[in-house]
């Protein structure tokens, strides 16, 4: 499948500026209609993730599985705003907060990450024990996005009610992401990743007191210290690099078997050249790979209130499932 030809203009010339798109989009768009009601998904290690439903006007056998990005949570505005569409589409979302996003430390040392699909399959099988639903969407942003391929691309009997695959904004290869997010251009984007991660850090360390000390706090001066620290020791890998190239989805997408639609904007600040697949995309006849001139880093902002990505992703599903 060649490259999908993008049709995306910011209503506003302002918004042509990746800046622009990506705060106004996260700190000033405002969402309402979304009636959320919260359910608490226990996990089989004793952890849990809390879940956010929304629901269509009438009975329907399709849900929408959304996955918010890094230190986001499901009352974000591009999850509301992408459960409101597919539920005025006739379609349920269960809106996912992971591990300690919800406003509630997690119970267990380790925590969410970006390559932890055994949680996704979690949830997918949830939704599946409801009984009420034989066609799954999963729709994922930024770290959300790249669980969505890997758990797509890993095709570990993966369930056929699984029918379409919707990523938005996809450090599709977080090394080079990580470096990104170190350029001097991206420094307020990651000191507010690395404050909200270095307070979780706190969290636990007064969960678990033996082993993490004060000290252990004061290096994490950098998103990948973070990473070389705590997510990648947590969670069994060697150090950051170990973590990143066994999470980064881009490995994962050639094995990806369902419709899948990946829309990276040119213009994101986070995403360095190896989060464009561009010849992956030219080989698959499943993957249709967009890549807007705007929109920076889940930006894309659009008439009627209502965003690209999120016209994109109905429309995309209109055409692929009957």
């Amino acid at each position: 499948m060649p490259l999908v030809s993008s049709k995306y203009q910011p209503p506003k010339k302002i918004f042509r500026n990746p800046d622009v798109s990506t705060l106004y989009a996260a700190l000033l768009r405002k969402v309402n209609g979304v009636m959320q009601t919260t359910e608490r998904l226990e996990l089989p290690d004793g952890d849990f993730m809390d879940l956010d439903w929304s629901y269509a006007t009438q009975k329907t056998n399709t849900c929408v599985i959304i996955l918010h990005g890094l230190e986001g949570h499901a009352h974000r505005p591009y999850v509301l705003g992408a459960a409101k569409i597919f539920n005025e589409n006739s379609i349920d979302c269960c809106a996912v907060n992971y591990r300690s996003c919800s406003g509630e430390p997690n119970r267990v040392f380790s925590n969410y990450h970006s390559g932890r699909t055994e949680d996704v399959r979690a949830v997918v099988n949830h939704v599946l024990n409801k009984g009420n639903y034989d066609k799954i969407i999963i729709n994922g942003f930024s770290l959300g996005g790249n669980l969505t391929l890997k758990f797509a691309g890993e095709k570990t009997d993966l369930p056929k009610e699984v029918k379409l695959a919707i990523a938005v904004s996809t450090p599709v290869d977080l090394e080079g992401c990580m470096h990104q997010l170190h350029r001097p251009r991206n420094f307020v984007y990651a000191t507010d990743f690395l404050l909200t991660l270095k307070k979780k850090l706190k969290d636990k360390q007064e969960q678990f007191p033996d082993l993490i000390s004060d000290h252990d706090i004061k290096k994490v001066k950098s998103l990948k210290a973070f990473d070389d620290f705590y997510t990648s020791k947590a969670n069994g890998f060697l150090d950051a690099l170990d973590y990143y190239r066994k999470s980064s989805s881009r490995q994962f997408i050639p094995e990806i078997e369902i419709p899948t639609l990946l829309i990276n904007a040119k213009n994101d600040s986070f995403l360095s050249e190896t989060c464009y697949p561009r010849e992956e995309a030219e080989k698959m006849s499943n993957l249709y790979f967009e890549i807007p001139d705007y929109g920076g880093h889940v930006g894309f902002v659009d008439s009627d209130q209502i965003y690209y990505n999120e016209k994109r992703a109905i429309a995309f599903v209109k055409d692929h499932l009957a």
